[in-house]
């Protein structure tokens, strides 16, 4: 069996381009509320299929909430997405709970910089289509599982988008 990709990497992808051209207009805050709500909701479900003791992914949007209220310091924050990036990192043989986890770190890390809110489409939609069809799956059949997830990224940052959003992040991408 071939090894399994970490993460989406075409970033001229259609449903790639339709979610930074969404994300391009939305703040830092709202960015961070919407990549956290959807990692909370599918991203940790999938980690915990596999390490279901390991609450580092969960640990990593806790705090990224807990410092979007203002409980706690980016310091504080950065620790427990670090923990985050670690249990990622020793996923390393388990392609769900990997992507999962490096889709929460990501989501997390988004309340220092607004551009780590793509990692929740880069690496979750391909934790959802590895789920789905199984890491042995042809990378077509997983890039068309994973396209049809950020389809449903893209609906959810929809309905949480700003109309004119008189603040929205200025983001370099860094490609």
């Amino acid at each position: 069996m071939p090894k399994a990709r970490k993460m989406l990497s075409d970033w001229d992808a259609p449903h790639i381009q339709s979610l930074v051209q969404l994300i391009e207009t939305e703040s830092k805050t709202t960015l961070a509320h919407w990549s956290v709500d959807y990692a909370e909701q599918v991203m940790l479900p999938l980690w915990g299929k596999h390490f279901p003791d390991d609450p580092r992914p969960h640990n990593a949007l806790h705090a990224a909430r807990e410092w979007l209220s203002g409980a706690i310091k980016l310091p504080q924050a950065k620790t427990a997405i670090l923990e985050c990036h670690a249990a990622a990192r020793e996923a390393d043989t388990n392609p769900v709970a990997q992507a999962a986890a490096r889709a929460a770190g990501q989501s997390a890390s988004t309340i220092h910089s607004a551009r780590h809110c793509i990692g929740l489409a880069l690496y979750g939609a391909i934790a959802v289509a590895y789920d789905t069809l199984g890491a042995s799956a042809t990378w077509d059949h997983l890039e068309q599982s994973a396209a049809a997830e950020c389809g449903r990224m893209l609906n959810a940052l929809r309905a949480v988008a700003v109309g004119n959003e008189p603040n929205p992040a200025k983001i370099d991408w860094k490609r």
